[in-house]
């Protein structure tokens, strides 16, 4: 197989960041060339996440790089001869950049020569023109044999067909350069042979060898056997690049021995200078001064020319020298910037040393032209870094703080050493990008909530903000409560706070008596990752509502029953009946107290302190006063609107402490008003009264004539007491105690009444109970004095009436006469003082009267 298609691989070195590679031109599209991820110590699994890319100033690009495995490959075959033309040596610079974290390294591709060009001559034929009369040893210069190859696989030697009259030497020339040369080595004889035709061959050091050959065509001639000569083998000039058309380059002499024609010699460029730089350049044919033509549109910084004298004979000589033009570079390209890699937005937690960009900066200047500084402002957080080669880091070299300058405008300035200097600037933008690291802010340490007490369910008490500098879900606030008790039971029991205002709500309705105050803490939380929180705590003041009426301390009344105060009877004036104690749960004004007299059974006798409840006498007490009284009082706050609570007190006017309390239920009733309906039924009951009382005493009359006799077995004396009688069962009874009896009485009363009363038996009296309640004979009657019995209990219209017997020697008991006899009968009928049926009929009469005025007041109700 042909050598070129072999594929010659090797990794030279890997220094610093440089991977070498050798790789033979020609080498097929595929062909392996090395594994950069292996060279490089890089994972190949993380090329394609990196995204890596080969940046080359070539138009076309040669090699590939798999992403999965790090090989590198051809792309492209390749062409040396037409890609480094006649540079001894040819490489090919690639930069490998990586991000995350951003990478540079440096690729060479140094591509071998083969030899795949054999020499070739600038013409299919060459004429020299040699004069017949020509010595042996006569020598003539023959075309140089050009091969794009290098090294060994270039032109290494010539041959020439064999020929009796000549044979080829080689000659050197001052710069070392070697070129053929046509020697005479037997004279000619233009009449035995006008013309020789010889085969120059010449070939290159390959393996196998390559070969071209050119036809030389020998005119033997009969004049002109003397070549111009140049003064120097070699010309050097050198011209500036930017030199204008028509500047003078170099001006080359020849001389030749000969005269007249065969000594003129003209000056023109050798066929094997190339085309353009014959374009280029022009060289004045009889002067021989080479002048600029055009642009010098070249980048080598020597051109080499070769120049050609032949004079004007009939078979012209000639001779050939070689021009050297070395190109002043002058400072006529500016710097050019090119952002290879740019990391826009970063973040701004970015430490020091972070790589930003990676910068190209290039000038196409030579030398000291082409040698760029470059600088950003010094205010910035960033610094360049000189990296491989003609590239540049842009760094971060201090902190960064979105919340403080959101984004720089970078300008990169970048200046050649020329003289005078080229300077060019690009702007780059970089944005900064938010990172979660502002907390949550308040814009207080605490906040103070107050709120009524009572207040309804879900009732907005206040919004709680904060505040985050950072930006989108980094800057989101969602408010949550933090778990804490209150009062024994838990913060959500209380409260609600909204998501995302920070709304606080209540969850239930607050009471200032069970609690006044409490605390607990918001906390703002932003949806950041990590997440950023802060905590506020927040004092929740409740404040009094008048809810509370005041509380009756004392006197307290007991299954409502009236509370009872004894008071002397003849107690003196600013005597303390009582002190009125209250208390209310809420607080300030609305806990103020205020006590105030409603209602008194006798305004002028009490009075009562407004501030502190004492209930006091206004004047000393009479014999004449009621002994019992009953007042009213009112107890009042200050609050809006205000409450009261009311308590009624019995007053007892008694010098000791009664064993039974009387009833205070309707004393000190205020008589009620009167209007034309009761007036009436007053008037009317007025009437009837004073005629039945008429009656009724005309009958006590005839009573008490008829009962003088009976009137000694009083207890009580006649003077004081009226005498009344009962008709008593005495009823034994297991349920009290053996002081107390049980009496039944009969008769149309209104109410029938629980009496207690102070009423003895004789001990020698062989009829009295000896103790007990049982012993009373069924039927029997008790004389009580009036005056001694006090109602306690009305159940129906049957009387019964409980007497504790203190002492039972003041307890008679009668017995029931015997019933009347027939005589006794006649007698009372026949007695005009009792009663008789017309007492009756007068009775009723009475009572029909009292009718109307009964149908009015139930009319009027």
């Amino acid at each position: 197989m042909r050598v070129y298609l072999m594929v010659f691989c090797l990794i030279c070195c890997t220094v610093d960041g440089q991977v070498v590679y050798s790789i033979a031109e020609e080498a097929e599209r595929g062909a392996s060339v090395g594994n950069i991820a292996k060279d490089l110590g890089i994972d190949a699994a993380t090329l394609s996440a990196r995204k890596f890319r080969m940046i080359t100033g070539s138009s076309k690009q040669y090699f590939n790089i798999n992403a999965s495995t790090g090989a590198v490959s051809v792309e492209e075959p390749i062409d040396r001869e037409q890609l480094c033309e006649l540079k001894s040596a040819c490489f090919l610079n690639y930069e490998l950049v990586l991000e995350n974290p951003l990478e540079l390294y440096r690729m060479e591709f140094k591509v071998l020569d083969i030899n795949d060009n054999s020499p070739s001559f600038p013409l299919s034929e060459y004429h020299i023109n040699v004069p017949e009369f020509l010595s042996p040893g006569a020598r003539f210069t023959l075309p140089n044999a050009q091969d794009l190859d290098e090294g060994t696989n270039s032109v290494q030697n010539y041959t020439l067909s064999p020929d009796e009259h000549f044979s080829l030497e080689m000659q050197t020339r001052g710069d070392g350069s070697k070129y053929p040369e046509l020697v005479l080595k037997k004279a000619l004889d233009r009449e035995q042979q006008a013309t020789h035709k010889l085969v120059l061959t010449a070939k290159d050091g390959g393996d196998p060898p390559k070969s071209g050959d050119v036809l030389v065509i020998v005119t033997v001639l009969d004049t002109n056997d003397n070549a111009p000569e140049f003064e120097y083998s070699v010309y050097r000039a050198s011209i500036l690049e930017n030199s204008t058309s028509g500047t003078l380059v170099v001006q080359v002499h020849a001389t030749d021995l000969d005269e007249g024609p065969n000594g003129e010699i003209r000056y023109s460029f050798s066929n094997t200078t190339s085309a353009d730089l014959q374009r280029m350049f022009l060289i004045h044919p009889l002067t021989g001064e080479v002048t600029v033509n055009g642009v010098l549109a070249v980048q080598r910084p020597l051109l080499e020319m070769l120049i050609e004298a032949r004079d004007n004979g009939a078979f012209g000589m000639s001779s050939t020298a070689k021009l050297l033009v070395e190109i002043t570079d002058v400072n006529n390209h500016g710097p050019e910037i090119t952002v290879t890699s740019l990391s826009s937005p970063i973040p701004e937690d970015a430490v020091p040393g972070t790589v930003i960009a990676l910068l190209s900066i290039m000038d196409k200047d030579p030398g000291e032209n082409g040698k760029v500084t470059c600088q950003i402002p010094d205010n910035l957080p960033f610094q360049l870094k000189p990296s491989l080669g003609n590239y540049y880091s842009l760094v971060t070299s201090g902190l960064l703080d979105r919340e403080l300058i959101s984004g720089y405008n970078i300008t990169i300035t970048a200046t050649d050493l020329g003289s005078p200097p080229i300077t060019t600037q690009k702007a780059l933008w970089v944005q900064i990008s938010d990172v979660n690291d502002n907390p949550p802010v308040f814009s207080a340490d605490t906040f103070d909530v107050f709120v009524e007490e009572n207040n309804p369910l879900g009732a907005f008490l206040y919004q709680i903000s904060a505040s985050d500098p950072d930006i989108g879900e980094n800057g989101r606030i969602s408010y949550t409560l933090r778990n804490s008790t209150v009062a024994g039971s838990a913060l959500a029991s209380f409260l609600s706070v909204s998501l995302a205002n920070g709304s606080i709500y209540a969850t239930r309705a607050f009471d200032f008596e069970q609690l006044r105050s409490f605390y607990f803490q918001v906390e703002a939380k932003d949806n950041g990752s990590p997440a950023l929180s802060a905590a506020i705590t927040v004092n929740v003041y409740i404040s009094d509502q008048n809810d509370n009426a005041p509380t009756i301390l004392y006197p307290i009344s007991q299954n409502g029953s009236i509370a009872v105060e004894v008071v002397p009877r003849l107690a003196d004036e600013d005597y303390l009946v009582t002190k009125v104690v209250a208390d209310d749960e809420d607080n300030a004004q609305n806990a103020w107290l205020s006590y105030h007299l409603a209602h008194s059974s006798d305004s002028t006798l009490f009075r009562l302190s407004s501030h502190s409840g004492e209930l006091r006498t206004t004047r000393s007490m009479r014999s004449t006063d009621f002994l019992k009284h009953k007042v009213v009082v009112v107890v009042r706050d200050h609050g809006d609107p205000p409450l009261s609570s009311t308590v009624t007190v019995g007053i007892l006017l008694a010098d000791t402490l009664p064993q039974a309390l009387p009833d205070f239920d309707d004393s000190g009733e205020p008589p009620p008003l009167l209007n034309a309906t009761n007036i009436y039924l007053i008037v009317s009951l007025a009437c009837v009264s004073c005629i039945f009382a008429a009656f009724l005493l005309f009958l006590a009359i005839v009573r008490l004539c008829s009962c003088q006799t009976c009137c000694c077995s009083c207890c009580c004396p006649a003077d004081e007491y009226e005498k009344y009688r009962y008709s008593v069962h005495m009823l034994p009874s297991s349920h009290l105690p053996p002081d107390v009896l049980e009496i039944t009485g009969m008769g149309k009363l209104t109410h029938t009444y629980l009496y207690r009363a102070s009423v003895g038996l004789g001990p020698s009296n062989s009829s009295s109970p000896n103790g007990d309640a049982g012993n009373i004979p069924s039927g029997s009657r008790l004389q009580v004095p009036g005056p001694c019995i006090q109602v306690q209990q009305v159940q129906s219209d049957r009387l019964s009436a409980v007497l504790v017997v203190l002492n039972r020697r003041q307890l008679r008991l009668k017995r029931p006469p015997p019933p009347p006899s027939a005589q006794q009968l006649e007698q009372e009928k026949a007695d005009p003082a009792s009663p008789g049926p017309s007492s009756f009929l007068l009775l009723l009469f009475f009572l029909l009267l009292l009718l109307p005025g009964a149908a009015a007041v139930s009319g009027s109700r």
